[in-house]
């Protein structure tokens, strides 16, 4: 009896202290893919690896965790959306626009970077190992003087 009393406290303390997961909205991630735009959209913690994005509008999109590992986001328009946390490895975001988005945590590790716009974006913690940036105001250690 009190054995079993033990063991279920424990698994209601461990259901109780789980911590919750994102989860981009379904019906979020296919308009994406059906539409090429997805303006607001929740797609926080998405798995969009390998995604075919050139020239999407997702501005103001919540992609919060989401995994872009080796997406194409060619002349994508990201304006204001948020990437904190996000996965972009290997990915390619040339001509895209990251106006006022929150790149904070991205892990850009051999992403591709060429004339994207990144004028007001918030770039706290970037992982920019062996990404290849040009044409783009992201710094790589040291300073413009």
């Amino acid at each position: 009896m009190k054995l079993s009393l033990i063991i279920t406290l424990g698994l209601l303390v461990n259901l109780t202290m789980a911590t919750p997961v994102t989860a981009a909205n379904p019906v979020h991630v296919e308009q994406l893919q059906t539409t090429g735009e997805c303006m607001g959209c929740d797609l926080s913690g998405a798995d969009l690896r390998d995604a075919h994005l050139i020239g999407v509008d997702l501005r103001n999109a919540d992609l919060r965790k989401a995994n872009l590992t080796g997406a194409n986001l060619e002349g994508a328009d990201l304006t204001g959306a948020n990437l904190k946390g996000a996965i972009l490895n290997s990915a390619f975001l040339t001509n895209a626009s990251l106006n006022d988005s929150n790149l904070d945590r991205v892990d850009l590790t051999a992403a591709t970077i060429i004339d994207a716009d990144v004028t007001g974006a918030s770039m706290a913690d970037l992982n920019l190992t062996h990404a290849q940036i040009f044409n783009t105001g992201i710094a790589i250690g040291g300073s413009d003087e």
